[in-house]
């Protein structure tokens, strides 16, 4: 009785000891950071728009992290204009802004335009050298005029 009553407990066990430490996994990789952007100005180059955002990044983890690269995430995968950021250090529960210049696909733009949210792929990097990167969805904060 005992085996047979081992048999059933034991992927019982296995099962909750692995989702146990796939649950503790994604907890260390929920973003730190949420933020918005701004539009400050476009220019159309054929097929790409260079576009001028002022970013606005919140700092919502337990230690300050500096932005070392942002890269636009689209369609599930980052796009290939990678930005190096001058060391933009977000303190913990702070807010910090920086403009940057991007050169985007111009469906990308038009989708921003009608709503579609901007989201960055963000590499950051603790005061004790941890690094990581980040998924951080922005909303767009309207400035009142067409771009």
């Amino acid at each position: 009785m005992l085996p047979a009553l081992s048999r059933i407990c034991r992927p019982l066990l296995l099962a909750g000891l692995f989702a146990g430490l796939i649950g503790s996994a994604l907890a260390g990789s929920v973003s730190h950071l949420s933020g918005s952007y701004q539009v400050l100005g476009k220019t159309d180059q054929r097929a790409q728009t260079r576009v001028r955002l002022e970013l606005h990044f919140a700092n919502r983890g337990k230690t300050d992290l500096a932005i070392k690269r942002i890269t636009v995430w689209r369609y599930g995968h980052p796009s290939k204009s990678a930005v190096d950021v001058p060391l933009l250090l977000v303190r913990m529960g702070a807010t910090e802004s920086t403009t940057q210049e991007l050169a985007v696909p111009a469906s990308d733009y038009r989708a921003w335009s009608r709503g579609a949210p901007l989201t960055l792929l963000v590499s950051v990097e603790s005061p004790k050298g941890r690094k990581a990167t980040e998924l951080v969805r922005l909303s767009r904060i309207s400035s009142g005029k067409a771009n």
